[in-house]
């Protein structure tokens, strides 16, 4: 209980420029923090929906009653189920047109999907480059509020008449908290983008593949129909 109260009296008695710092950092953490749990739900959510629906894709169902499926099902639709039905959807509305070849809707139908998949990873990678900014710079906002603390220090004791090291302890203290807590803001942060990073480039590649088989069987039915 008395190290907490001196952390805090260590604070309360920093310089204007050393609680600014520790302003800022606080409040990367929390907004890091707030980043770190929301993109868990999306991350999490994004891999529940791409197993449900790979499944139900890959059961033999017929591609038109999937899509009907999807169309009457009373939630956003996400993920491959987006990228299936942009697809899908540009497909058969290509086909209704006349004298369209089947090179020519394919070709439609895949830049309608590359559109729908570049949107859909656009979503994954939402808030990742705040936290690696926050993982990146924390420590060196932390290190400036250190620096300027020590300096303010070392600039009283250079009017005083005798120096101890009493009189430049508390200052040196209060600065080195700014560096805590520029490593408290940066190390979560920085394991959060890894991990998230490497999850979302494991989507992408089941999102890729994705796309690529449904235009195989696109254009397998195309040339065939």
């Amino acid at each position: 209980m008395s190290s907490e109260l001196s952390i805090l009296k260590l604070i309360l008695d920093a310089s204007p420029v050393v609680k600014v710092v520790m302003a800022i950092l606080v409040l990367a953490s929390v907004t890091s923090w707030s980043f770190i749990f929301s993109k868990y739900r999306d991350i999490k959510q994004a891999q529940e929906t791409t197993d449900e629906f790979e499944e139900r894709f890959w059961s033999g169902v017929d591609l038109l009653d999937l899509y009907r499926q999807l169309s009457r099902e009373e939630y956003d639709t996400e993920g491959l189920e987006n990228i299936f039905m942009a697809g899908f959807k540009e497909f058969a509305r290509l086909r209704q047109q006349p004298n369209i070849g089947p090179d020519a809707v394919m070709e439609g139908t895949q830049r309608i999907m590359r559109v729908s998949l570049n949107r859909e990873l656009e979503h994954l990678d939402e808030r990742l480059p705040f936290l690696a900014t926050v993982g990146s710079t924390s420590p060196y906002v932390g290190l400036f509020g250190t620096v300027w603390g020590i300096m303010s220090s070392f600039q009283s004791l250079g009017t005083a008449k005798q120096a101890t090291l009493a009189m430049v302890a508390p200052g040196i203290s209060e600065a080195l908290v700014a560096t805590a807590m520029g490593l408290f803001a940066a190390i979560p942060a920085v394991m959060a983008y890894n991990r998230y990073a490497t999850e979302i480039g494991r989507l992408t590649g089941r999102y890729e593949a994705f796309a690529d088989e449904f235009l195989s069987l696109l254009h397998r039915k195309a040339h065939t129909q």
